[in-house]
């Protein structure tokens, strides 16, 4: 069978050079072990150590090599988006585009095995749409992936961002909603990271995306595709406590409607989370994913199979709803053609 992975994490090492060359936060430097160190701000601890997994994009490929399937992959920035929004609006221009420059440079040197979504600096307006189209036009990546902030006070149910969202639905862009390691960090903070890294993701991702729900945004954008990681969060299991408590968002239909428009992945370490996701998002919604390689792909794979569906759901989630939902067999159609479409 062949597999589509969802949730995988490659970053380019070109970009890190040049936050490397920065002169205040956020700063990163080489460490000794092939990899980065990253500062989000002064006097706080690194948000990010990591090794050359991370960088190694043939060395990762070589891994799904391993697994005994045929592994096709795509390509989310993760926790680093925050980073675009983080800076100056028009240093998280420039350094988006030379991140997306480099994905769709991956696209082209393995085509038909990898695609990716892009990087969008959102403190302005302005520049993520021009941004957006770019990546979705020139470059014909898949979608962008959204900070769960903006900087230290923005948001992303922001009225200024409206435009990029109706421009988002219109050229048909995946975004990935993806913990960013920016949100209650001081609230959970302690255990060498045990706290924040098993619940603070959880709660960081889950409020993303509940913002575009009480803001409307899913509402006025119904075509809108919002890719939720990490199974849901913790939306679909508070679902009903979702519905009860948020009448005075004035939504015409339950939260519970727009949660289940979304779509999400298989990434929970145990069988009884990912089983829920597919229960309660449906089949259809549901893409397999690894989040190599903050997790291991083999584990990832034995406890999807550990939850006993069927042949037909295991090759959609599997490989069918990726390619259908973001749009993976339009990748070698026209540079530009989404949006003379849109």
């Amino acid at each position: 069978m062949r597999i589509v992975d969802s949730h995988f994490h490659w970053w380019p090492r070109s970009v890190f050079e040049a936050v490397c060359k920065r002169s205040g936060h956020p700063r990163a430097v080489r460490n000794a072990r092939g990899g980065y160190t990253y500062w989000r701000k002064d006097g706080e601890a690194p948000i990010y150590d990591l090794g050359p997994e991370w960088f190694d994009l043939d060395a990762q490929l070589a891994h799904m090599d391993t697994l005994g399937f045929e592994v096709d992959v795509v390509c989310s920035i993760g926790p680093f988006a925050a980073h675009f929004s983080d800076i100056p609006p028009e240093e998280g221009r420039e350094m988006a585009m030379m991140w997306n420059e480099e994905m769709a440079g991956a696209q082209r040197r393995h085509p038909d095995r990898l695609w990716a979504s892009g990087a969008i600096p959102l403190s302005d307006p302005r520049i993520a749409v021009e941004v957006l189209e770019h990546a979705m036009g020139e470059l014909d990546l898949i979608g962008v992936n959204m900070p769960g902030s903006v900087g230290d006070h923005g948001r992303i149910d922001d009225p200024a961002l409206e435009p990029f969202y109706e421009r988002a639905e219109a050229l048909g862009a995946t975004l990935f909603v993806h913990p960013t390691d920016t949100m209650f960090r001081d609230s959970l903070e302690g255990y060498d990271g045990a706290l924040y890294l098993s619940l603070g993701r959880v709660i960081d991702v889950s409020v993303a995306a509940y913002r575009l729900v009480l803001s409307g945004i899913m509402e006025r954008h119904p075509g809108l595709k919002i890719y939720m990681s990490h199974t849901g969060g913790a939306l679909p299991y508070q679902s009903g406590r979702m519905d009860k408590n948020s009448r005075k968002a004035n939504l015409p239909l339950p939260p519970s409607t727009y949660l289940k428009r979304m779509y999400t992945d298989t990434v929970s370490p145990h069988t009884a989370g990912i089983r829920f996701a597919v229960e309660y998002y449906g089949v259809d919604h549901v893409m397999y994913g690894s989040d190599y390689p903050c997790w291991t792909p083999a584990t990832a794979l034995e406890l999807f199979h550990e939850i006993g569906l069927s042949i037909e759901d295991q090759e959609k989630i599997l490989n069918l709803n990726a390619r259908r939902v973001l749009n993976l067999k339009d990748r070698g159609a026209t540079a530009g053609s989404r949006i003379a479409a849109a």
